[in-house]
């Protein structure tokens, strides 16, 4: 079985030179210190598999205007001549080892750019499902967002959204909690408060401070081998009040 990153992988590593790094979180390629290629899967939740190119300016939009399908411009690193090419469009992967190469000649050492060849591609990749795209959307962790939304919308003027590409719900504009996968196993983030963080960690596994807003009074929830669902209720309305306005809390009453 070849992987689609494996293919990317293959065509960016024959190039003189080139090194593969991690870079927010994706595969990186670049030459002489210079970034020519990024692989991204379901980028903040885009649900795109993508190879980013360095191609510049003037072919980017060459490119984006013969296949938008194909070809866009991506977020942050657009505005620099960067290309996104969707690789489970059809594209011909020649045609993307072709593209690549150019990425490359763009950035590489003028002796190293000379010499580069586009290399043969014999092995075609297996196509992705939606689900390897975003594991999100298993039939598993699909149900379990069916039935976190079925209880936050419960609640009085709560709105589903998404953060970062993760399911999210709000009380009137105020996220108070959200879904999603930290190795590849769901995560249910809501907001406890730092006094109750201490209990929760220290006599249930399940339960861990977040990196980011933990410190805040953050928790995430381990979803991914049981669900108790009256637990999850009672956090959900902690959360929910702490986030929701008088207005709101007035309402909770209503539903029973």
């Amino acid at each position: 079985m070849t992987t689609i990153y494996q293919v990317i992988q293959h065509i960016c590593l024959s190039m003189e030179n080139t090194e593969e790094v991690i870079s927010h979180s994706f595969p990186t390629f670049k030459t002489a210190g210079k970034v020519f290629a990024s692989f991204s899967l379901n980028h903040h939740g885009d649900d795109k598999v993508a190879l980013q190119l360095n191609i510049g300016t003037d072919m980017q939009k060459m490119l984006v205007d013969s296949a938008p399908n194909i070809f866009y411009i991506p977020p942050y690193t657009g505005p620099k001549g960067w290309v996104g090419i969707e690789l489970n469009k059809g594209l011909a992967w020649n045609r993307v080892a072709e593209l690549t190469v150019e990425a490359y000649q763009r950035v590489a050492p003028a002796n190293l750019a000379r010499n580069t060849k586009v290399i043969e591609l014999t092995t075609p990749p297996d196509e992705m499902t939606p689900e390897q795209i975003n594991p999100l959307k298993t039939k598993k962790n699909s149900a379990i967002i069916n039935r976190l939304s079925s209880m936050c919308t419960r609640l009085p003027e709560v709105s589903q959204d998404s953060q970062f590409g993760n399911p999210c719900f709000r009380a009137g504009k105020k996220s108070f909690c959200c879904l999603y996968l930290r190795d590849h196993k769901p995560q249910l983030q809501v907001w406890v408060g730092s006094d109750r963080q201490p209990a929760l960690i220290s006599f249930d596994q399940r339960f861990s401070i977040p990196a980011y807003t933990g410190h805040n009074g953050w928790i995430d929830l381990d979803l991914s081998d049981q669900q108790n669902w009256q637990e999850i209720e009672d956090l959900l309305l902690i959360s929910y009040k702490h986030f929701a306005i008088k207005r709101m809390i007035n309402a909770l009453p209503l539903l029973h």
